[in-house]
């Protein structure tokens, strides 16, 4: 584990707190502008597509197969990030799947409630299934709220009675909204997500819902006939559980999935990518399932 690339990361990321007594709007600049610094891949051509609500970044790099699409939704407790502050994990995927990763946005929350950001999703894989793509030549692929996305579509595709897609890669995905794992409950809590700022998204998301509504989270869905699955969470993070749980209940339902734990990781740890060598190595092997499942 790169300890030291790990901490030199968190000590810069110190120096840039959030704005206090922010509007959602500054909080998004400034969150923005932190992950504005992190070099994408080199090389990568990026076009601006409609492909549903809220458009996305189509990003390529040359030689890439066409034939087949990576839809990447972003993390940012469906309150802040974009396509464009995912970008180092979007191209870099696009680059080591050789295959187009489209970087979809959705509308955020407390402007955009619930089920906004799920149903502009769900119209991003409609939109890839109206492009000709096969759904076989098709990946999920999201981080934090981005994975609780992912795996909302293949559930919500399912009950719709659209096909599956080729394979799925959540990352440390955000799934017990109703905070009930243990793992949510450290007395020392990790860096970056903590229950206070899970608590300010959920609530600007959710408000007063129903916080296992399957609007807001599949994690308490029937998972049988869902594509394959690979889950990557670091052990340093208060989401731990919702992996590990997520991969219990998937299994059981007969599906096709794995997990990794990343040592001494914190939460969306490929957003450091490629200046923490843990952070590249889980992009890597995204892009190895998506290349091994995608047809």
């Amino acid at each position: 584990m790169s300890k030291e690339q790990l901490q030199a990361i968190l000590e810069v990321s110190a120096q840039f707190p959030p704005p206090g007594n922010a509007t959602p709007a500054m909080l998004r600049e400034w969150f923005e502008a932190i992950n504005a610094q992190t070099p994408i891949a080199e090389g990568s051509m990026i076009e601006r597509v409609n492909c549903g609500p809220a458009g996305g970044d189509l990003i390529r790099l040359p030689g890439c197969d066409e034939s087949k699409l990576i839809v990447y939704f972003h993390g940012g407790g469906f309150f802040f990030g974009s396509s464009r502050s995912h970008r180092v994990i979007a191209s870099h995927l696009a680059r080591a799947a050789n295959v187009p990763v489209l970087a979809a946005d959705y509308r955020l929350a407390p402007e955009h409630p619930a089920p906004a950001a799920h149903d502009d999703a769900f119209e991003v894989y409609k939109w890839a299934l109206g492009r000709g793509f096969a759904p076989q030549s098709i990946g999920l692929c999201g981080d934090s709220a981005g994975g609780n996305l992912a795996l909302a579509v293949a559930v919500r595709a399912r009950a719709a009675g659209l096909p599956q897609p080729g394979g799925l890669v959540l990352m440390s995905p955000a799934l017990d909204l109703a905070d009930e794992g243990a793992s949510h409950h450290v007395a020392e809590e990790p860096p970056l997500l903590t229950r206070g700022l899970m608590e300010l998204f959920l609530s600007a998301y959710i408000g007063a819902g129903d916080r296992k509504s399957p609007t807001v989270t599949p994690f308490y869905a029937d998972f049988s006939g869902l594509a394959p699955v690979l889950v990557h969470v670091g052990s340093w993070e208060l989401l731990i559980d919702d992996s590990r749980t997520v991969v219990e209940r998937l299994e059981a339902a007969g599906v096709d999935a794995s997990l990794k734990v990343f040592d001494g990781m914190v939460h969306s740890w490929q957003l450091f990518a490629p200046m923490l060598d843990e952070g590249m190595s889980s992009i890597e092997e995204a892009a190895e399932f998506m290349r091994s499942r995608l047809r």
